[in-house]
């Protein structure tokens, strides 16, 4: 049996309105996480930070009523795309979709949900490049967003008690 999912899709001035759901889908998403960086009051700042930027783009999946996913970025503050440090040279336009979070609760994954977000949300934004971040512990998930046109171009520790991930961006010309 194939579940049809409703994607839909919000942006900065809807915040308020999902910021419940995207903190209830990460807590049931890292319900097996016990480290401080999963912290939902940390990962709540994540939310507030990210959805009050301008540019703030974010698809939700939902099974029936049920909020089952979501993926969510915005765009990269002109002359601060940081991620261009790991090129050289760096590519010519600067234009870059830094995409935050992409997270399937458990009983939905493995189901295709993932790439039909990162599709949506990635695959409609105007910017002919994207960046994210991968905890280098997670090889799996690497290899998935390779599996979409993403590069690894480095690993960055963005906060002191953060994982080690790897910087990874789509759209580089080989």
């Amino acid at each position: 049996m194939t579940t049809t999912y409703t994607l839909r899709r919000y942006g900065h001035r809807q915040a308020a309105e999902i910021r419940q759901v995207l903190l209830d889908v990460h807590t049931d998403a890292y319900a097996d996480e016990t480290d401080d960086f999963h912290d939902q009051e940390r990962f709540a700042w994540f939310v507030d930070h990210w959805s009050g930027l301008p540019g703030f783009d974010c698809v939700i999946a939902y099974d029936g009523d049920e909020p089952v996913g979501y993926a969510y970025g915005a765009p990269a503050v002109h002359g601060r795309e940081w991620w261009r440090e790991y090129l050289s040279p760096a590519p010519e336009t600067a234009s870059t979709f830094s995409l935050s979070e992409l997270m399937v609760r458990p009983k939905w994954r493995a189901t295709g949900l993932s790439a039909r977000l990162h599709t949506e949300l990635v695959g409609r934004r105007p910017e002919p490049l994207a960046v994210l971040l991968v905890d280098t512990t997670h090889p799996r998930v690497q290899a998935l967003y390779a599996s979409w046109g993403y590069a690894k171009v480095g690993e960055r520790r963005p906060f002191a008690d953060s994982p080690l991930y790897a910087v990874m961006v789509r759209g580089l010309q080989p």
